[in-house]
């Protein structure tokens, strides 16, 4: 049975540790090779592979060294040539094991094209494609591609625990209010969140069934979310609802 763990990196960056029974273990979006090699060192783990979602240098930076030091690890990412270091390259829908859990993946570009998601036993390995209370900026893909990215994520079952790569809920959370400002679980949530960050807890992971009560992002078919950018979307429908909110929030 995995346990999942963060270790923080940079401002705000989570880097996942999945271990089992046996100290192996497995790092996700490893963007800095010190405080994985840190922690690995202090428990005793052995790493034995690596996972990637995209190719931004918070996520990957930490990759080379890693292999140096853990030269017989696997590297896991998408399948294309930005990422020289994978061994193991990866498309939609493709499955593969380590220590006997079985990970699949889902394509989800938006944030980037070839961004890729992990999903093993109820647990959901997002990457920058989706944060508690918001989503990943366009740098490479439309809005119509996120739409159908997080519209994947949101048919996953509900007890699914996200797993992002920032903790930046609090800020993804105020953007939300003034979507939704009389959504009453995004409130109670809000209060939830600033408890936690005042403890120095982490507001990660979150789940499918949370997001899809407070995230304005899944919830762009909601009357209350097309009603809060109603002067800023050409039309009602969720397409022009999700890009009016995505175009909102990279100014908010």
């Amino acid at each position: 049975m995995l346990s999942v763990s963060s270790i923080p990196a940079f401002n705000d960056n989570y880097i996942w540790l999945l271990k089992n029974d046996d100290n192996h273990c497995v790092v996700v979006d490893p963007g800095d090779a010190k405080p994985v090699v840190e922690t690995l060192s202090n428990l005793g783990l052995t790493l034995d592979a690596i996972l990637i979602t995209h190719h931004h240098s918070d996520h990957v930076g930490g990759v080379p060294s890693l292999k140096a030091a853990f030269p017989s690890a696997a590297v896991y990412g998408p399948a294309t040539e930005r990422f020289p270091d994978v061994t193991h390259p990866l498309k939609d829908n493709d499955t593969f094991t380590l220590n006997n859990t079985t990970f699949r993946i889902l394509h989800v570009a938006g944030h980037t094209l070839d961004h890729i998601a992990y999903y093993a036993d109820g647990m959901l390995f997002c990457g920058d494609t989706l944060f508690s209370g918001g989503c990943g900026r366009l740098f490479e893909g439309s809005p119509a591609q996120m739409l159908h990215s997080l519209s994947a994520f949101s048919a996953l079952p509900d007890n699914t625990q996200v797993f992002c790569a920032h903790e930046y809920t609090e800020s993804n959370l105020k953007f939300a209010q003034a979507i939704e400002p009389n959504n009453t679980e995004l409130n109670q949530y809000v209060a939830e969140v600033a408890n936690w960050r005042s403890q120095g807890k982490s507001s990660i992971p979150s789940s499918i069934v949370r997001e899809k009560a407070i995230n304005p992002f899944l919830r762009a078919h909601h009357p209350s979310v097309k009603e809060g950018v109603k002067n800023r979307a050409k039309d009602r429908s969720d397409l022009e609802t999700f890009t009016a909110l995505r175009r909102w929030k990279d100014e908010f």
